[in-house]
C-alpha cells in the first residue's frame, strides 16, 4: 500500500482516529493543528485522491511523480513544494539514488518517497517523541526530513573515504594495478554524477534558509540553515574526494619514476664497476705473444690486484652518492 501513514497532530499529539484520505476537499485546521501523510511510489490514481483532498498544484503532482526530477523549490500560492535527492549505498561502489516530494502548506505535510529505501517510520516515531517540537508546525516537520535525508548521505562519504584513503596508501608503496586505475576513474564519475544530482540541494537548502517563503515561519530558518550546512560539509568532502582521486595517480607516476631512476642508476653503477674487469679481461684475451706482464711471474696477482683496487675505489664512489 503507498499510503504509509495519513495522521492529524494537535498540539503536537496524534489525535485517535485515523486521517481518512477519501478525495474529498478538506476545510482549514484550527491553530496548532496539522496533517502529515506519507506515500511512497504512488501511482497517479493514488496521487489524484490526495491532490483532489489537499488541493494540490497539477504540475507539482507531476514532478513528484516523476523520479528524475532534481533537487528544486516551487511556490503555488500559499502552498511550497520540494524536490530532494536521497542516496543509498549500492553494490560495490555504486550510489543508489532516488527522491522525496514534499508539498508543504499551512496546516499538512504531504512526501511522496519514490526509489527511496530509508523510511521515515523511526523518524516519525522520534518526532512523535517530542510534542513541543512537533507542535512547532509541518514546517519543523518538513526540516526534519530534509535533515534526515542529508544526514544519509554521510555514511556513503565515510565509506568511499575509506576507499580512497587504501588506494592513496597503497599508491606509496607500489604503481596502481590495471584494476585499480579503472576503480579510480569509476570513483571519480560517481563522484561527478553525486555532485550533478546532490549539488543544487544547497540551492534548496540556501532559499529555504534566508527567503521569505509561504508556509514557513521566519522563526524555522534557523532549522534550515543547520540543514545547509549539512549540504555545504559534504559537498566540501566530496571536492576532497575527487582532487584526492586525481592525484593518486599522478603521486604514483613521480613515485614509480623515482623508484625507477633509482634502479637505473644502480644498473649504470655495477656497469661502470664490471667494465674494469671486462676491459682488462678484453686485452688479455687477445692472445698476442708481446704484451705487457705477459710472461711475469707476478703479472697475474697484479693484473687481478689492480682490478680489485679500481673496482673497490668505483663501488666506494658510487655508495657515497647513493647509487648503490
Amino acid at each position: 500500500m503507498p499510503i504509509l501513514a495519513q495522521r492529524r497532530y494537535c498540539g503536537g499529539n496524534p489525535e485517535p482516529n485515523e486521517l481518512v484520505l477519501d478525495g474529498n476537499p478538506r476545510t482549514p485546521l484550527p491553530g496548532q493543528s496539522f496533517d502529515w501523510i506519507g506515500l511512497a511510489n504512488p501511482d497517479a490514481e493514488e496521487m489524484g485522491l490526495v491532490q483532489r483532498q489537499f488541493a494540490l498544484h497539477a504540475l507539482a503532482v507531476e514532478d513528484a511523480l516523476n523520479p528524475t526530477q532534481l533537487p528544486k523549490v516551487e511556490v503555488y500560492g500559499q502552498q511550497l513544494f520540494l524536490i530532494a535527492t536521497t542516496a543509498a549505498s549500492g553494490e560495490g561502489d555504486k550510489i543508489e539514488y532516488g527522491q522525496t516530494a514534499l508539498f508543504l502548506g499551512p496546516d499538512f505535510l504531504i512526501t511522496v518517497r519514490n526509489g527511496s529505501t530509508r523510511a521515515h517510520t523511526a523518524l516519525r516515531q522520534r518526532l512523535e517523541a517530542q510534542p513541543e517540537r512537533l507542535s512547532e508546525g509541518p514546517d519543523y516537520v518538513a526540516h526534519a526530513i530534509l535533515d534526515f535525508i542529508v544526514d544519509g548521505y554521510q555514511p556513503i562519504i565515510d565509506k568511499l573515504e575509506d576507499v580512497v584513503q587504501a588506494m592513496e596508501e597503497g599508491a606509496i608503496n607500489s604503481f596502481p594495478a590495471s584494476s585499480t586505475i579503472r576503480r579510480i576513474f569509476r570513483l571519480r564519475r560517481q563522484m561527478r554524477r553525486f555532485v550533478r544530482i546532490i549539488g543544487p540541494m544547497e540551492e534548496v537548502c540556501e532559499r529555504l534558509a534566508t527567503t521569505d517563503l509561504p508556509s514557513i515561519d521566519p522563526g524555522a530558518r534557523i532549522w534550515f540553515r543547520d540543514v545547509l550546512d549539512h549540504v555545504r560539509r559534504t559537498m566540501r568532502r566530496v571536492a576532497g574526494l575527487r582532487d584526492t582521486l586525481a592525484s593518486i595517480v599522478e603521486t604514483a607516476s613521480l613515485l614509480e619514476q623515482h623508484r625507477q631512476g633509482d634502479m637505473t642508476r644502480q644498473l649504470a653503477a655495477w656497469a661502470a664497476i664490471l667494465a674494469v674487469p671486462t676491459a682488462i679481461a678484453g686485452i688479455y684475451g687477445m692472445n698476442f705473444d708481446y704484451m705487457p706482464e705477459l710472461h711475469q711471474r707476478w703479472g697475474y696477482p697484479a693484473v687481478m690486484g689492480m682490478i680489485a683496487l679500481v673496482c673497490g675505489g668505483l663501488w666506494v664512489r658510487f655508495r657515497s652518492i647513493d647509487w648503490l
